[in-house]
């Protein structure tokens, strides 16, 4: 891939769709991931004085905040740090004082509302400035659905929709992100010692793999397509119930 032709398209694709939107710039969210550390740096260079990173730390580990910093710092982006653990407690006592689970479903629930919590506050962001909200998910977790429906995916902008997350890290690695985001384990930061691979129960080279060439091992393919299937929903506009004509 050629690293500097696909970061110089993508500046030059962001600043468009921001215009063609009548807005002024982007704002999104920093993990302390490689994903949003490579947005982040292409955001910066659509947009030098109209780029904003917020960090929305959420019953979250410390070391990403401290990577998160790290990042803004060494690419001079402007960063707001808006805890959410109050509002995230608030809502989970409230919620589950009338429908309560233990266990994976009960774990799930509650780690998709800190997704939830955080694009409302992304949005909020956004529009007081007159900015779009720039998504951070790559090709690979988009295919398979990987990502909390009006979390993570309720965003403008896609700037890494059509990249592989093994090319996210060759874009990483071009625009010089630190080597602690590189080479810490992927992780949305879910729950105590959640992975990506873990959750998904495939390895990102195996969904490359799978994704770029149809191939691996009958299983991981097997895994793949069910959770392709499954996730479907998630990339499309909720469907429109059509009234037959003669019922008007």
């Amino acid at each position: 891939m050629n690293s500097e032709a696909v970061v110089q398209h993508l500046v030059q694709w962001l600043r468009t769709k921001v215009i063609e939107a009548g807005a002024s710039g982007v704002v999104l969210g920093i993990s302390g991931g490689v994903d949003s550390a490579v947005a982040a740096a292409i955001a910066k260079r659509a947009f030098p004085d109209k780029c904003l990173a917020l960090f929305l730390p959420c019953k979250s580990h410390i070391i990403d905040r401290l990577h998160s910093q790290t990042l803004a710092e060494e690419f001079d982006i402007p960063y707001r740090i808006i805890e959410l653990d109050n509002a995230y407690n608030l809502l989970i006592t409230q919620f589950e004082s009338y429908i309560k689970f233990d266990g994976v479903k009960g774990r799930l629930l509650r780690a998709n509302l800190k997704a939830r919590l955080r694009m409302l506050t992304l949005y909020y962001s956004a529009q007081a400035r007159n900015y779009l909200v720039l998504g951070t998910s790559n090709k690979s977790e988009m295919t398979i659905g990987y990502s909390t429906k009006y979390g993570d995916n309720a965003v403008d902008l896609q700037i890494l929709g059509d990249l592989l997350k093994r090319e996210v890290y060759e874009l990483a690695y071009y625009l010089k992100v630190p080597d602690v985001i590189i080479e810490k384990t992927p992780s949305g930061g879910l729950w105590s010692g959640q992975t990506d691979e873990e959750e998904m129960g495939v390895t990102y080279e195996e969904l490359d793999t799978y994704l770029a060439f149809q191939k691996g091992e009958p299983e991981v393919i097997r895994r793949i397509d069910k959770m392709i299937k499954a996730g479907e929903h998630k990339n499309r506009v909720p469907p429109v119930a059509v009234i037959p004509g003669e019922y008007r």
